[in-house]
């Protein structure tokens, strides 16, 4: 079987400060896991992504599902031969990422737009069939990011980290969370959403998108110059971490991880738990701003520039925003027009963090999760699934991305060019009926989508086949 969709050139590059290895495959027996380490439940072997008491396993364990769980149409989406997709939920609310409670419990965030609130979504379904039975929604505040980790489920909202205690009695997380984090920067609203992993030594890796295209003097004015040094890089642009042992923390209390970051809100952990990985929204505007400077910088250029890029984020690596961006056609960071590049350029930025991969410009990468489960084909195991929420600005190229791709991966990076998963989110060429915000890797194997736009989950199952 071959994945659908066309086969496109991945743009496969170095990465500065590469560290290999890692503790997973190890097979355990007692109550815990963390990324991709197993252990044994009822003959049934689970993948955890972190430590979660063994007394507490999810509900229902179908080993891969059967097409007739699966809607007639696949809910509209276009999968490879021997996938299927059923709805979850439908019309939950903005939904974007989630996380999954030991007891099989999904808890969805929610942004806040002019017509819905935010807060949060659980989901249960008692029964097993994939499909949820109960859905309750809490809080109020708009928030982008949910994790759960040993015990607790961590919320994220624009300026916050909160945790709730989780219990498997009762659906909805009751009482007053803790702040873990809080006064993180949110200047002016854009790119507020604070996305965040959690690594399995408990820390968290917390992406401050940075408000600004290229830092320049004047916010998307044509022609304008950056701002050297940029001053936004000192409190955003980058990633910061915290300690998920520590309470009442302040963003002065984080440390500075990686820097050089536009906005990744594709955050995930690595399958050992040890290294987070992102894919960033890359700046816009090449034509706009600099075609009549430039004239390379045509709309053509500007609609598939720059690429959307996959880093390993590794402690101490400048990755080059707002100074450089990714060139899909050259295949190397360049020195971007408000700093004095041509289109050619490197200076600079042939000494900062490179890509481990690269994806079509615009297309808006906002959900990134290993496959860490079994139910798949063996070739999807350790790679890595990308939501793109879809681009607005590759006029006069028509607008793409809306689709969940699929990254192979070998020793530990990207191996090979990367595959059209599951499409069909957005309805016609011309319409945006639905659009990926979030991704996890399910119990049973299966890959779970949230859709933004009109509130869908999606459950996509392995069901064989040719």
């Amino acid at each position: 079987m071959s994945p659908t969709g066309p086969l496109r050139d991945a743009h496969l590059v170095g990465a500065r400060r590469w560290h290999g290895g890692g503790a997973a495959g190890r097979t355990v027996t007692r109550a815990a896991g963390v990324g991709a380490v197993q252990h044994t439940f009822r003959g049934v072997i689970i993948m955890q992504r972190f430590f979660v008491p063994l007394l507490a396993m999810p509900l229902a364990l179908a080993a891969q599902g059967t097409r007739s769980q699966c809607a007639a149409d696949n809910a509209g989406l276009t999968l490879p031969p021997g996938f299927c997709a059923q709805v979850v939920a439908d019309s939950v609310g903005t939904a974007r990422h989630l996380t999954i409670a030991p007891n099989g419990d999904m808890f969805i965030a929610l942004r806040s737009t002019n017509t819905q609130r935010g807060g949060l979504v659980a989901l249960r379904d008692a029964d097993g069939d994939g499909v949820a039975e109960t859905v309750k929604r809490f809080g109020s505040l708009s928030g982008g990011e949910v994790v759960y980790y040993e015990g607790y489920v961590y919320f994220g909202t624009d300026t916050a980290i909160v945790r709730y205690r989780w219990s498997a009695s009762s659906l909805e997380l009751a009482g007053t969370p803790d702040t873990v984090v809080a006064s993180m920067t949110a200047e002016r609203g854009h790119h507020a959403v604070k996305t965040f992993a959690i690594g399995a030594d408990g820390f968290l890796y917390v992406n401050i998108g940075a408000p600004s295209n290229a830092c320049e003097e004047k916010m998307n004015a044509p022609g304008t110059s950056g701002q050297n040094p940029c001053p936004l890089l000192t409190n955003s642009g980058g990633i910061w971490r915290f300690d998920t042992r520590r309470l009442k923390q302040t963003q002065a209390d984080g440390e500075r991880w990686a820097t050089g970051i536009r906005n990744i809100v594709a955050i995930t952990m690595d399958p050992t738990g040890r290294v987070p990985w992102g894919t960033q929204h890359g700046r816009d505007l090449l034509a706009g701003n600099w075609g009549k400077t430039h004239p390379v910088f045509t709309d053509a250029k500007s609609a598939d520039n720059p690429g959307e890029e996959m880093f390993r984020l590794t402690k101490g690596t400048d990755f080059g925003w707002p100074y450089c961006y990714y060139d899909r056609d050259l295949r190397q960071k360049v020195l971007a027009p408000e700093y004095g590049g041509d289109g050619a350029k490197q200076g600079r930025c042939a000494s900062v963090g490179q890509p481990m991969a690269t994806f079509p410009g615009h297309w808006a990468p906002d959900a990134m999760a290993f496959y860490t489960g079994r139910a798949f084909p063996a070739r999807y195991r350790g790679g890595a699934f990308v939501a793109f929420h879809g681009s607005w600005n590759r006029a006069p190229m028509p607008q793409a991305g809306f689709n969940v791709v699929f990254q192979p991966f070998a020793n530990g990076r990207p191996a090979g060019a990367y595959t059209i998963f599951a499409d069909g989110f957005r309805g016609g060429s011309s319409e945006q009926l639905r659009r990926p915000a979030g991704l996890t890797v399910a119990p049973d194997g299966s890959l779970i989508v949230t859709d933004d736009k009109g509130g869908r989950v999606y459950r996509i199952r392995w069901v064989g086949g040719s």
